[in-house]
């Protein structure tokens, strides 16, 4: 299955494991709660997910790679104890408590949160000594004499042998004790999550045309030669800080991540292209001021697929940052809106507005530390809340105003939706003078159908072209849906 399907169930079966009946006994007794296995290739974001996971379900998450443990980091060191049998005194041997049930414990301590995923990856490159206790800890899920704590559930990931030197075959006793999760790459899958972690669109629009470069396997006498989404992913991050830096990627640069030489430098390449648009002050101006130079368009006319593809890209990326930038303010305002609801009906049941606004600030505050601790924030959150807690302090030092400033932001994000709405429109003035109704108008606006920021924008705002084009594009898709079925029907007779 996909990396989305495998998500899903990953997120249903940690539902499933901590639901409680009514005398707060687990539904599914803790020994027949199997653990995950995800098996699939290396890079495909196995141990993402997990992190996703998490911090969607509001639990905690202890990650171990074992092939970094020998028997006695992950059992324990023995130790002699004193017991009594029969009235008779004996030395014992028992064991410390093991290094990664001891972390679960730190978590818990930390975070506050009783409940969590305890996440082993590489599960079959365990070492020869280690492996029996292998059997023990998905079976009986103890390490040692150690048990993992109740509200835990364990989850693993593997690589299949073809992809690891070190891997030991499961065997089907193993496998009999665990829900085995196969995972498969998709780019269709990987390209909307993009959008939303804010991949370099670079990267996006050049697999977008060339999706066979989104993972590569290729084993040849000179070596293994490989291009995997978590080296795109990584690229990325990389890209828009050297844009920041003002620095350039060449393709040793690329290859450093994507390592397959033909695609990186196949994307070096294209990345040049993607460069020279992005910089280009013609099309700056097309966002900016509404304005279409007859060159630019005399230019697009002539140019090559990956040029327009290039420009396509660019649009989009101005578009989608200027929804993105709506959308996080509604976010913002949405929260700060419901701290303010609870100000108001406060001060009207007579508490000081001041003293209320600084506790509501303590509070947005404390809900920032402690999500943090508890590894639960993505960047855009962090900077959300602390944005919310620092308004509120702000506030409370002149409660008399703080209606009037809170109205002050509605109406500045009122301004960002029209301002948001007016670059998006202004797209499609240049797509129509420069493409009209083409294969990169289709490009463009499925790219928009696969964005969540645009898909949230286009919420609340209205644009009537994308409407039709959208309709246009569900009409064609259908058509030849129909004519694919009628030629299959053909061949068959």
């Amino acid at each position: 299955m996909n990396i989305k399907r495998a998500k899903e169930e990953i997120r249903n079966t940690v539902e499933a494991y901590l639901k409680k009946d009514g005398d707060g006994e687990y539904l599914i007794p803790v020994i027949r709660q199997r653990p995950i296995l995800l098996l699939g290739a290396p890079g495909i974001g196995k141990t993402q997910i997990m992190e996703q996971v998490a911090r969607e379900c509001g639990i905690a998450l202890v990650s171990y790679t074992i092939t970094h443990h020998t028997r006695q980091s992950a059992i324990g060191l023995p130790f002699i104890s004193k017991k009594t049998y029969g009235g008779r005194e004996y030395s014992v041997t028992e064991y410390t408590m093991s290094e990664i049930i001891a972390s679960v414990y730190d978590a818990m301590e930390e975070t506050g949160l009783s409940e969590g995923i305890l996440f082993i990856d590489e599960i079959n490159c365990v070492s020869e000594t280690l492996a029996p206790a292998m059997l023990q800890f998905l079976q009986c899920k103890t390490f040692g004499s150690h048990a993992v704590p109740e509200g835990w559930m364990i989850a693993a990931a593997g690589n299949p042998p073809e992809y690891n030197k070190s891997v030991r075959e499961l065997d089907v006793v193993t496998l009999d004790r665990v829900k085995k999760i196969p995972v498969e790459p998709d780019f269709e899958v990987w390209k909307a999550y993009a959008w939303e972690a804010g991949i370099h669109p670079a990267v996006i629009s050049y697999l977008d045309a060339r999706p066979s470069s989104f993972y590569q396997m290729e084993t040849t006498v000179d070596g293994t030669f490989f291009a995997t989404p978590r080296g795109w992913e990584d690229l990325s991050g990389l890209l828009k800080v050297y844009e920041q830096l003002g620095k350039t990627a060449d393709a040793e640069v690329v290859q450093q991540y994507i390592q397959h030489p033909r695609t990186a430098r196949d994307f070096a390449n294209y990345l040049d292209l993607y460069r020279k648009y992005q910089t280009d002050e013609l099309l700056a101006a097309v966002l900016q001021e509404g304005r279409t130079e007859e060159l630019l368009l005399k230019k697009l006319a002539h140019a090559p697929f990956d040029e327009r593809l290039s420009v396509i890209s660019v649009l989009a990326a101005r578009v989608t940052a200027a929804m993105r930038n709506f959308c996080l303010e509604e976010e913002y305002l949405t929260k700060l809106h419901n701290k303010m609801k609870l100000w108001k009906e406060g001060v009207q049941n007579g508490q000081d507005g001041a003293e209320l606004l600084g506790i509501l600030a303590e509070a947005a505050q404390e809900e920032y530390r402690r999500r943090k601790r508890a590894k639960l924030l993505q960047r855009d959150e962090a900077k959300l809340l602390k944005r919310t807690a620092g308004w509120l302090a702000c506030a409370a030092s002149s409660p008399e105003t703080a209606e009037e400033c809170f109205g002050r932001e509605v109406s500045e994000l009122e301004t960002g939706l029209r301002d948001a709405g007016v670059i998006l429109e202004r797209a499609f003035d240049f797509m129509e003078a420069a493409f009209g109704n083409s294969q990169e108008m289709v490009r463009f606006v499925t790219e928009l159908n696969l964005n969540v920021w645009s898909v949230r924008f286009l919420q609340e705002y209205e644009c009537e072209r994308y409407y039709r084009y959208n309709k246009e594009l569900l009409f064609d898709e259908k058509r030849r849906r129909i004519l694919n079925r009628i030629e299959r029907l053909e061949r068959l007779t």
